[in-house]
């Protein structure tokens, strides 16, 4: 083989790698008294195909039983922040008959930007997959509006207005092509 073709492979397998990240989501019972955040899954992820999204590790968390709530996101334990926007969501999610989604939204580089959990309720007959589900959104750049012409300001910063036209500024035209119709057209060849 060439050398070119070789280090082009290597390229793009060196490419195909570093668009591939991962991240884990913390889960956080919702209480009166602070409850520290344990891992709830380790998410790997590719921003270049999204929908390829595995989850590496799951543990489904132990709460304690009066938690109705709980708080999904992701979580930095060295500086003891969240590191995304979180999410609340019931702890039904995690019931019997209900298979977890985690859902995390990420920026165009692969930074996580919130993480949210759904339960979706399984049907033994419809599906054979009951375990966690992972969706990774990558966020986009929004629509720009269309803009018209911009206004006009008069040097003490109030909007110029137009001057209205008269009639006959407006419509010279009109009375010009008819005047010159009634000049420049016979009259009747009568003698």
């Amino acid at each position: 083989m060439k050398p070119a073709t070789l280090l082009s492979g290597f390229a793009l397998a060196s490419l195909a790698s570093a668009s591939e990240k991962t991240s884990t989501i913390y889960i956080q019972a919702v209480a009166a008294s602070p409850v520290a955040p344990i891992p709830l899954a380790e998410l790997q992820y590719d921003i270049l195909a999204p929908s390829k999204a595995q989850i590496i590790t799951y543990e489904a968390p132990e709460l304690p039983d009066e938690t109705e709530l709980v708080r999904v996101g992701v979580y930095d334990p060295v500086t003891k922040h969240w590191t995304s926007s979180t999410s609340v969501a019931s702890v039904e999610n995690f019931g019997k008959g209900y298979s977890p989604t985690l859902i995390l939204s990420v920026d165009h580089s692969g930074t996580p930007i919130s993480a949210a959990i759904r339960g979706v309720r399984i049907d033994a007959g419809q599906t054979r997959d009951f375990g966690p589900q992972a969706m990774v959104i990558v966020t986009t750049a929004g629509k720009q509006p269309d803009l018209n012409k911009p206004i006009v300001l008069s040097p003490e910063g109030k909007q110029v207005v137009p001057e209205e036209k008269s009639m006959l500024q407006k419509y010279w035209w009109v009375i010009a092509l008819v005047l010159m119709m009634s000049v420049l057209g016979g009259g009747d060849d009568k003698k």
